[in-house]
């Protein structure tokens, strides 16, 4: 099993609307290497750290699993949708996806400079300056350590 960690905009979607939801397809993303995360590396089954970017505080809300093998995004072939991609073909898409479930909210969003106090996390993706990818991996001692701290 890997572990990842998978950054949603406060404002677009929460970890609550997935409860609501309870399964939903993770789409929009356009940056190649978090695609290729998706792609090529994650597994159904992994577990993944909900993130909540552009929020007060920013980071982790809580647990959801990967629920699918990797399929095309199909928004990147929606003329309206905001994640239309003109060079995207059915038979050859750019983009791809995986289906989420939702596992458990947590009482209190975990902070970004919380994760930064936990000494197995200093090397954790989402603490790299400049670093905005959308999907990373988390190693098995920092999800751990994080669940420890959350427990």
């Amino acid at each position: 099993m890997k572990y990842w960690l998978m950054k949603s905009d406060v404002d677009d979607y929460k970890i609550s609307d997935l409860k609501r939801d309870k399964k939903v397809d993770w789409v929009g993303v356009r940056n190649y290497q978090a695609r290729n995360f998706m792609r090529d590396q994650m597994s159904k089954g992994d577990l993944a750290f909900f993130y909540h970017s552009g929020g007060e505080p920013s980071g982790i809300a809580g647990v959801m699993k990967i629920s699918s093998e990797s399929k095309p995004d199909l928004t990147q072939f929606e003329k309206k949708s905001i994640y239309f991609d003109p060079k995207a073909t059915k038979e050859n898409p750019r983009w791809f996806l995986r289906e989420v479930e939702f596992v458990e909210e947590w009482p209190e969003i975990f902070s970004l400079s919380e994760i930064h106090e936990i000494p197995e996390c200093k090397k954790m993706k989402v603490l790299e300056r400049g670093l905005r990818l959308s999907i990373t991996p988390v190693t098995e001692a920092e999800w751990k350590a994080i669940q420890r701290k959350t427990a």
